[in-house]
């Protein structure tokens, strides 16, 4: 090496992508499970349902996540082969005006959060994820521009659309900034794990 170069190791990989062809019908069952919500949660700021990931309905989107979410943990280099992902939760949140998260982590064996957004209206909430780094955040230097992604850098934030399917660690800080629009944000939460794939049934003769 007669030159200085530059290496990225214990990086926090966060994936995005356009899913439009799922909004229509994961809306309509979200939308349903909210109203139940709703009702037993009267008056609230934050409504949030219950898991609502074995509707048949939505069901090419709950394999789309899924096989997301195997193939992502495979090209980060996890063996995954004798394993498949599983949702541990799906459930949705509607951030009323004023409403907001406060920043947290998930944990109880959750593999990959994701989070696939349906009602961002102009002025809502924004999405921070922290850097997950405690050492780093504490002996951190002053950032020369925090609007372009550098290496000094303690947060990011994302405005989310509609459409939008995004997966991160489970272990990866994040929050949602209060909504100061008057309509309401809704966004659909999903933590997934792994476990032991079936092993199929060998006859012995």
């Amino acid at each position: 090496m007669n030159k200085l170069e530059e290496f990225h190791y214990f990086v926090t990989p966060i994936y995005a992508i356009k899913a439009p062809q799922f909004y229509e019908d994961v809306r309509k069952v979200a939308m349903e499970h909210l109203e139940a919500s709703r009702c037993k949660q009267h008056g609230k700021m934050t409504v949030m349902t219950g898991n609502f990931s074995h509707e048949k309905s939505i069901a090419p989107f709950s394999q789309f996540v899924s096989q997301s979410v195997w193939n992502i943990l495979n090209a980060q280099g996890y063996n995954m082969d004798s394993l498949v992902t599983f949702f541990q939760e799906m459930w949705c949140q509607e951030h009323n005006y004023q409403s907001a998260i406060d920043t947290h982590v998930h944990g109880n064996g959750s593999v990959m959060s994701v989070f696939y957004f349906l009602d961002m209206p102009k002025g809502a909430s924004q999405m921070i994820v922290h850097d997950p780094r405690p050492a780093k955040v504490i002996t951190n230097l002053p950032a020369k521009d925090n609007s372009n992604g550098s290496m000094a850098m303690t947060n990011l934030v994302f405005t989310p659309e509609a459409g939008i399917l995004l997966f991160a660690p489970p272990w990866l800080p994040h929050q949602f900034t209060r909504n100061n629009a008057e309509d309401s944000v809704r966004f659909i939460h999903m933590n997934l794990g792994v476990a032991a794939a079936p092993q199929p049934d060998v006859e012995i003769i």
